[in-house]
């Protein structure tokens, strides 16, 4: 409709609520003119008349109020007050004015419900002011009673007011208490004028709850009302102070990060998809000056719908700021502007730290922190992906050689790589060459590959596996138990270890036909010769039920997050309670001795150049591993 805001309530609410208003008001005046038929004939009929043409209006407004303007609906209210104060005037008993004027209430309720609070006012003086004449005047009303009416007519427009008021204001959404869609682009207007004043960035970033329809298709609305609160109150504790943080329908949220530039806003974006307890898509966008906010949310929109299509479960940058990244991302692969960092892989017999998996990261110098899902998929868009992927190898193995000379033993290393880079002609002799060059050895090597990639790509994507590991190399099925993951192909995989996906963990404890999942997996991958690597450990209670269902290994938050070569190296490697805290000048082959269920990180997050790969046990060392989620480009992991 041509009107875009009210004080209260959408244009649906205005139309519909005015619409009563007239029909209520035509109503009272028909009972009126009923008793003005009965001493005057011709008055009563013309009464009559005017009332049902007031009860006709409000199915006229219905009609044609969603193409009506606000000020078009401020023009009915005067009318309405004009009209009800000759009705007063032409009143032919005292009654039936006083009867009259009462029905200005309703222009005090329509008023101040729906126009701005400066009109409203005006209009609830003005069809005052036609009452008390025609009170004072025409029917010589003691003074004292017009004003008893005229602070009727006040007191139930400043109680109304109030109630707009409130309601303009709070905005919130029944659900998950955060700010509904008003609120949300309310904020978002004031924060484009805050941002165009002040010359401070801002941006977007729009979320929606991956497959949320299969929730509540399979399990019900009230499981998928569950899941929506439980996102929301993940959320809220992970988002920058004076972020807007709102739900704008179905499961779709939205984020407003003012003083973020797009990089950092990714990495946020990021952050709430590894703290959601379910995956999520995430679309982000700095907005241009000049922008509107229709403008800014559409570029976002795009950039969530391209997420979903490239998989789901992934962060997108919006196109216009992708593209000033490409020559920035190219000089900092070849100039040494990415790093790595990485993160341990603990032996859950052991306790001890038996690999590591690196994590690349790319510090922008204007932006911050690009998410590793966004310079992965922009090196891949770019053409620049296997030269992303060779400078993530390289620095991830002179970070793991550091890492053996400081802590005497060895270690294993995990790397992701991207679905593109893999299925890259020549990709599997370009990768042991790499390895030959940074003299790590191909045993202590794993390649994290999503199943769905090797799915996807078909015979190019296997003989590459095949080649790699007839070099030597180990691979990872990344991700398992979500996609195309069914018990029924663990024999067909070219794996040497199956990461479970970190989804599995946060019902483990509460659930027994999980754990028995888990249990049941495990058994069937120790039949197969397949390590399992258990992702994503973030609660004690989580890491001892693994202990108990005979996972040998584990990575996440709870061990330890991803951090430099130097600050790791400084970390103990052993983690028994009764451990010496420091890191030991000798020690033992990762995965300990062949009676100890090693340790082995297959764990990477990102897509080949993000770096993060599985550690495995050295040579000889034990069959499982585990390893902590991988996915081209999470930002961090757990």
């Amino acid at each position: 409709m041509g009107h875009t805001t009210t004080r209260s309530g959408t244009p649906d609410v205005l139309v519909r609520t005015t619409a009563a208003l007239f029909v209520v008001g035509g109503a009272s005046a028909a009972l009126l003119s009923a008793e003005v038929l009965r001493t005057d004939g011709a008055r009563g009929a013309a009464l009559l008349v005017a009332a049902l043409a007031a009860a006709a209006c409000g199915p006229l407004v219905l009609a044609v109020g969603p193409r009506t303007t606000t000020r078009g609906f401020g023009a009915a209210v005067l009318v309405a007050g004009t009209v009800l104060g000759v009705g007063t005037a032409v009143a032919p008993t005292l009654a039936l004015a006083l009867a009259a004027a009462c029905l200005t209430v309703l222009v005090a309720i329509e008023s101040t419900m729906f126009l701005r609070r400066r009109d409203a006012w005006a209009m609830v003086g003005l069809a005052s002011t036609w009452q008390l004449v025609a009170l004072v005047g025409v029917h010589h009303v003691p003074v004292l009673v017009c004003a008893a009416l005229a602070v009727l007519w006040c007191g139930v427009a400043a109680a109304v007011d109030m109630l707009a008021r409130q309601a303009s204001t709070a905005r919130v959404d029944a659900l998950t208490g955060l700010a509904d869609r008003r609120g949300w682009d309310a904020a978002l207007e004031r924060a484009i004028e805050r941002s165009g004043r002040r010359g401070t960035p801002l941006s977007l970033v729009l979320v929606d709850i991956d497959h949320f329809k299969h929730v509540n298709d399979a399990r019900g609305h009230a499981a998928g009302d569950d899941l929506l609160r439980a996102t929301a109150d993940a959320w809220r504790g992970a988002l920058p102070p004076g972020a807007v943080l709102g739900r704008r329908g179905g499961d779709e949220f939205a984020v407003l990060l003012p003083g973020t530039t797009g990089g950092a806003a990714a990495v946020v974006a990021e952050r709430l998809s590894g703290v959601a307890p379910t995956p999520a898509s995430c679309g982000v966008a700095e907005h241009v000056v000049g922008e509107t906010a229709a403008e800014v949310l559409r570029r976002t929109d795009a950039a969530l719908y391209a997420a979903k299509a490239a998989g789901r479960g992934r962060t997108v940058l919006s196109e216009r700021h992708r593209h000033h990244l490409v020559d920035d991302l190219a000089d900092a692969i070849r100039h040494g502007g990415l790093r790595v960092e990485l993160q341990p892989v603990v032996g859950l017999t052991s306790f001890q730290v038996g690999g590591v998996e690196a994590l690349a990261r790319w510090d922008h110098p204007r932006l911050g922190p690009v998410p590793p899902t966004e310079f992965v998929a922009l090196a891949e868009d770019a053409g620049l992906i296997d030269e992303l992927g060779a400078a993530v190898v390289r620095l991830a193995c002179a970070d793991a050689h550091e890492l053996q000379e400081r802590w005497g033993r060895a270690v294993a290393l995990s790397v992701n790589v991207s679905g593109r880079e893999l299925t890259a002609q020549g990709y599997a002799d370009r990768l042991l060459a790499t390895l030959h060059a940074a003299r790590w050895p191909a045993g202590q090597f794993v390649l994290e590959v999503t199943e769905s990639v090797v799915e996807a790509s078909g015979p190019t994507s296997l003989r590459a596996i095949e080649t790699l590991r007839a070099g030597g190399v180990r691979v990872a099925i990344d991700d398992f138990g979500t996609g195309w993951s069914s018990f029924s192909r663990l024999d067909e995989l070219p794996a040497d270890f199956l990461k479970l996906d970190r989804s599995f963990l946060p019902s483990l404890t509460t659930s027994s036909r999980r754990a028995a999942m888990v249990r049941a997996l495990l058994a069937l991958c120790d039949e197969l010769g397949v390590l399992v690597v258990a992702e994503g450990v973030e609660t004690p209670e989580q890491a001892r039920l693994l202990e108990e269902l005979g996972c040998p290994a584990a990575q996440g938050y709870h061990y330890g997050r991803p951090a430099p070569v130097d600050v790791l190296a400084a970390a103990p490697w052993d983690l028994r309670p009764d451990a010496v805290r420091h890191a030991p000048e000798t020690g033992p082959a990762v995965g300990g001795p062949p009676s100890d269920p090693g340790v082995t990180n297959p764990g990477a997050t990102g897509s080949g150049p993000s770096g993060a790969a599985p550690a495995t046990s050295a040579p000889g060392g034990v069959r499982r591993r585990l390893r902590t989620r991988g996915s081209a480009g999470r930002a961090h992991d757990a």
